[in-house]
């Protein structure tokens, strides 16, 4: 059974730095997009970046110069890099993998971030 694993989450001041991490865990093939989504208190889930298997990338407007997504296909991992960031960035990070010929999705069980002085 697949399990995507996500870390890196935490508490950090306006302007600051973090970085996830989302790892596969188990056999999982032919991963076609990996995307991180977020979800803030009443809001709906959103998709902040995106990166192909061909590493092409997307951004939302609220994060575009400021976060990086990147990944690692041998290791089935995915990274987003958030700089910058600043208090609206607060809410619930998801990693998703879309895999296989039918794009099935998998995700991984949400990371807080919160930005705050």
């Amino acid at each position: 059974q697949v399990q995507l694993v996500e870390s890196g989450g935490g508490l950090v001041q306006p302007g600051g730095s973090l970085r996830l991490s989302c790892a596969a865990s188990g056999s999982i093939l032919r991963v076609n997009a990996m995307g991180w989504y977020r979800q803030a208190p009443g809001i709906q889930r959103e998709l902040i970046a995106r990166i192909s298997s061909g590493g092409s990338t997307y951004y939302a407007a609220s994060v575009k110069g400021r976060f990086t997504i990147s990944r690692d296909n041998d290791k089935n991992t995915v990274y987003l890099q958030m700089n910058s960031l600043k208090p609206e960035d607060t809410a619930v990070y998801y990693c998703n993998f879309k895999a296989g010929t039918l794009w099935t999705d998998y995700w991984g069980q949400g990371t807080q971030v919160t930005v705050s002085s």
